[in-house]
């Protein structure tokens, strides 16, 4: 069970590079993330549980009304037990407070469940350019 949901919680870079690889099945990598959220984020949600990061989201903006969902990750162990809706309801309503009016995120199919039913999104046309074909 998570003990904490912390809006601009206290991490680190090594701790939220580690929790990436494992969520998003990587290799960690030098990545200075908290330079990262400092400098270009609205705002990112820390789930702890016995002190270790478990869930972590980031919500970047457009310094006016519009906020971004990204990097949603939940520990593998710490998976389907309601730690990711937590952590994006959390960020949610840190925009509000922050006076955004819209909340965005984009998705791959298998996680339509996740954001609409579970954190209440609504779908919505979108366009995407991918820059770096492979």
């Amino acid at each position: 069970m998570v003990d904490l949901y912390e809006g601009r919680g206290a991490c680190a870079s090594g701790e939220i590079e580690a929790l990436h690889a494992d969520g998003f099945d990587h290799e960690p990598a030098e990545f200075d993330w908290k330079s990262q959220l400092d400098r270009h984020s609205l705002g990112w949600v820390c789930a702890r549980r016995a002190g270790r990061l478990v869930g972590f989201v980031n919500v970047a903006w457009d310094g006016s009304s519009h906020a971004f969902i990204l990097d949603t990750v939940v520990a593998r162990s710490d998976r389907r037990r309601g730690v990711g809706a937590e952590l994006v309801a959390v960020a949610v309503r840190e925009a509000k407070t922050a006076g955004c009016e819209w909340v965005h995120v984009d998705f791959e199919d298998d996680l339509r469940r996740f954001y609409f039913d579970s954190c209440g999104f609504k779908p919505t046309n979108a366009g995407l350019i991918r820059l770096n074909e492979q």
